[in-house]
């Protein structure tokens, strides 16, 4: 029989896949969309970050909400407000300009709650020890929404329309939906399905802090840890090299490369198939390594210096790449490190916040999204000024480098509030 928590598990997976293949799907269908509506470069990227203008304000009320409501409730608004907005993308495109940009700004602002509902769910459904495994499985699933959102998105559209992928993507939240409301809830001991032994286990893995509902920590208190400061700095760093990528890969193929819409598709996905994988085995070597005795703090500190040297180094070598055969290598290699970071910050919220993980969260998560929306259209103004990608990719490197310094220098497994 198989464990209530791996159940759970596997719901959240599946709803972070959905929640990226929404986002990718833009991320294709913005190149026919281009054509058709004659937008430049820089107008590109303002239509790709438009997402992130109200993913940036839902992050932190998202974050206060799941520590007061809990994950259920909050991802499954948010599932299903995400999925109205990707239904309803290629009526506003189609209608105006800012018609897109506004729909792209509901659909962020749903989706913000995503990730702080993942974390603070699994939290308390998994003991400390299986915990990043956990996430890693659940950002396996956020992962492999981009090779579902960019293999089938080209492939729907060519036999249906533009409008084809977006229905497709909302119908399964939807659908998603309805199982999530009856099969899961905020806290195993409110299950009416897992068994004692399973609660036991989970309850004796766990620290003995329990959430606070309905009081968050003053803000000052927590701009004044530098602890803190390495996960927003970290967070900046990560969303600001991701976004770029996620964004800007199938343009990237198509304008250096020369290559198709659909081999432009293929050659993006491979890199975040990898990366589902390598977030798997991140996520596995941290909770052996836990196992092992080896500190809270030293884990952290290397899985997240694999996760910014690896793609600092992997983008500056995508610099000197003259084949897309060989820039898919190095995006790959980028990607797959980069998703040690899983194991690094993202997890090192809960430990040093385990009170007030979503707020934390959300913060961080609002300063990383401002970063995602400077890199998105800067990348775009980047490529009009300059004629390519590489002052860009460079520039991403040595944030990669900088932040494993400051990451190294005050990131801590120890409790902080």
């Amino acid at each position: 029989m198989v464990a209530e928590r791996f159940k759970v598990v596997a719901l959240v997976a599946s709803i972070m896949c959905l929640c990226n293949a929404d986002r990718v799907v833009m991320s294709v269908a913005i190149v026919p969309l281009a054509a058709q509506h004659g937008w430049s470069s820089s107008f590109l990227g303002i239509v790709q970050s438009s997402f992130l203008w109200g993913y940036i304000f839902s992050s932190v009320i998202g974050g206060a909400l799941v520590d007061k409501y809990g994950g259920k409730r909050v991802i499954a608004w948010g599932g299903a407000l995400w999925s109205l907005a990707t239904l309803l993308t290629p009526w506003a495109a189609n209608h105006s300009t800012a018609s897109l940009l506004a729909v792209r700004a509901f659909f962020g602002l749903a989706e913000g709650v995503a990730l702080p509902s993942m974390n603070t769910l699994l939290s308390r459904w998994f003991p400390s020890h299986e915990r990043a495994t956990a996430v890693g499985i659940s950002m396996g699933g956020f992962h492999l929404g981009n090779v579902v959102g960019l293999v089938l998105t080209p492939l729907v559209m060519s036999s249906v329309g533009i409008s084809g992928p977006f229905i497709l993507f909302s119908s399964l939240g939807l659908l998603w939906l309805t199982t999530w409301v009856y099969r899961v809830t905020n806290d195993p001991q409110d299950s009416s399905t897992i068994r004692k032994s399973e609660l036991r286990l989970i309850q004796a893995g766990k620290s003995d802090s329990s959430a606070t509902k309905g009081k968050l920590p003053p803000l000052g208190l927590i701009l004044s840890k530098l602890p803190a400061w390495a996960i927003i700095l970290a967070n900046v760093t990560n969303n600001w090299g991701y976004f770029v990528l996620l964004s800007w890969m199938p343009v990237y193929f198509k304008t250096v490369f020369g290559v198709n819409l659909k081999q432009a598709a293929w050659f993006s996905a491979v890199p975040w198939g990898t990366m589902a994988i390598s977030g798997y085995i991140a996520g596995a070597i941290s909770d052996y390594l836990i196992k092992a005795g080896y500190s809270l703090t030293l884990v952290r500190k290397i899985m997240q210096s694999i996760g910014f040297i690896g793609p600092g180094v992997a983008l500056l070598c995508l610099n000197f790449a003259k084949t897309p055969e060989v820039a898919a290598v190095f995006i790959t290699v980028a990607l797959s490190l980069s998703s040690f970071s899983q194991a690094g910050f993202l997890l090192n919220m809960q430990d040093i916040a385990p009170q007030y993980a979503g707020f934390l969260h959300g913060i961080s998560n609002s300063a990383g999204t401002l970063a995602a929306i400077i890199s998105t259209i800067g990348t775009g103004f980047f490529v009009q000024w300059l004629g390519s990608f590489q002052a860009f990719l460079t520039v991403t490197a040595c944030l990669y480098f900088v932040t494993t310094i400051f990451w190294n220098l005050y990131a801590t497994g120890e409790k902080v509030f």
